[in-house]
């Protein structure tokens, strides 16, 4: 039974260990204090007090053993006790700064929920990261990456997980499965075929443990893009097409890359999405949609419908039950 015990003791945390032997020392030492000195102490709770300012090496006076027994009780108290004190203090401050040290170097798993998991540390996760967190500090993002070695945003409501994401266990750490979206961007540091490859393989991991949950992913060759789309992409975001888009368009008008460029700036400030289209307007032509539409400080793009994007469509166009209205929102 005492090797039983001794055992089981052992394996407690250290901080545990050590509180443990503190209080039992004080308690022990205000006990042993009591029994001496009933008339200067005349309860355990009083001795108690004492043994607590004397380990802690305060000492304010109020109580005081008189007798010589008394007295070496109080000097073995300051010779063990306020060194486990002092020990249990050290201790605290030591994990402390180790659980500091492990959260900002991606060690801790992440148990919150409804979250956003974001794989990949490049200058589009950065852009991402910080544009959403400075308007709307309620969202809660986990960054996976294996090439840093602390949180780049610490400042930031971001959780940081190192590791690589094509692993379960890293995946796990940063809690899939109650995750709202992953985003998963481009290894900068590969080629693009491997990037992809790369990506595609993460994809895979993350629909293995959560086939459910919604998937952006970034594929920089187009001969990737329907293999995003057989692991399981949602979205898939060819960022080459809209590089490509720029530098063409900048051989033949400055003028019309730098106002695109421009308006995905102001992009940042208003809000593009998706409005399902609301029963009093079906039937209504696209035309006085827009008019209507405009009185609101609401501007109208184009209509998705099924699979197709249809961008300012041609007149006549009448709004059917299943479009979604893409517009932008102040």
């Amino acid at each position: 039974m005492p090797f039983h015990f001794f055992t089981s003791f052992a394996r407690l945390p250290l901080v545990f260990r050590v509180l443990i032997i503190s209080v039992s020392l004080i308690f022990a030492f205000g006990s042993i204090v009591h029994l001496l000195e009933p008339e200067q102490f005349t309860t355990v709770f009083e001795g108690v007090w004492w043994a607590v300012v004397t380990a802690a090496t305060v000492g304010y006076g109020d109580f005081a053993p008189k007798t010589v027994l008394g007295r070496l009780s109080g000097i073995a108290l300051i010779m063990v006790g306020a060194g486990f004190l002092a020990s249990y203090f050290v201790t605290l401050a030591t994990i402390a700064v180790t659980k500091q040290n492990d959260f900002l170097e991606g060690r801790i798993a992440f148990k919150g929920k409804n979250h956003i998991i974001i794989i990949g540390w490049n200058e589009r996760s950065r852009e991402v990261l910080h544009s959403v967190c400075n308007n709307n500090k309620a969202l809660t993002f986990t960054l996976i990456d294996e090439s840093l070695d602390k949180n780049p945003l610490p400042n930031k409501n971001v959780h940081f997980i190192q590791g690589r994401s094509n692993l379960d266990e890293v995946l796990i750490k940063a809690n899939v499965y109650e995750a709202s979206k992953v985003i998963i961007t481009a290894d900068p540091n590969k080629g693009e075929l491997q990037a992809d490859m790369g990506s595609i393989l993460t994809l895979l991991a993350v629909k293995g443990l959560k086939q459910d949950v919604p998937c952006i992913v970034e594929i920089l060759t187009s001969e990737q893009v329907a293999n995003a789309k057989r692991a399981g992409a949602d979205e898939v975001v060819q960022t080459n097409i809209l590089t490509s888009f720029v530098m063409i368009n900048s051989i033949s008008s400055h003028e019309l890359v730098t106002s695109f460029l421009d308006l995905l700036r102001q992009l940042d400030n208003r809000k593009l999405t998706f409005k399902d289209a609301p029963p009093d307007i079906l039937n209504m032509s696209y035309m006085e949609l827009s008019q209507l539409f405009i009185q609101d400080g609401i501007l109208l793009l184009g209509v998705k419908r099924g699979e197709k994007t249809l961008l300012n469509p041609p007149h006549p166009f009448h709004i059917q039950t299943e479009d979604q209205l893409i517009v932008i929102m102040n």
